[in-house]
């Protein structure tokens, strides 16, 4: 059963990835700065950011996450794809 992938679906998935790009860059950052209070307001920020369009994205369209990061539904959604990296 694969679900509808429409244009909001794309739209979510690189508003997705960016934010989290973002933590990544700021993460590696933050290694080697640990005070820089401004790149860990922003950190929090890009992390709740990604928090929110993947809590409206995975309602819709499935699972992001494995291992428990991401709730299923009644069902399990894993094997119904694609999954976002095959897109």
């Amino acid at each position: 059963m694969n679900k509808k992938l429409d244009a909001e679906y794309y739209q979510l998935l690189e508003q997705i990835q960016a934010a989290d790009f973002v933590l990544v860059e700021l993460t590696l950052y933050l290694d080697t700065h640990p005070d820089d209070q401004n790149a860990l307001t922003q950190f929090n920020q890009y992390s709740e950011y990604s928090r929110q369009l993947k809590a409206i994205f995975e309602p819709r369209y499935g699972p992001l996450l494995q291992y428990g990061n991401s709730p299923v539904g009644q069902q399990w959604d894993w094997g119904f794809g694609p999954w976002p990296w095959q897109v």
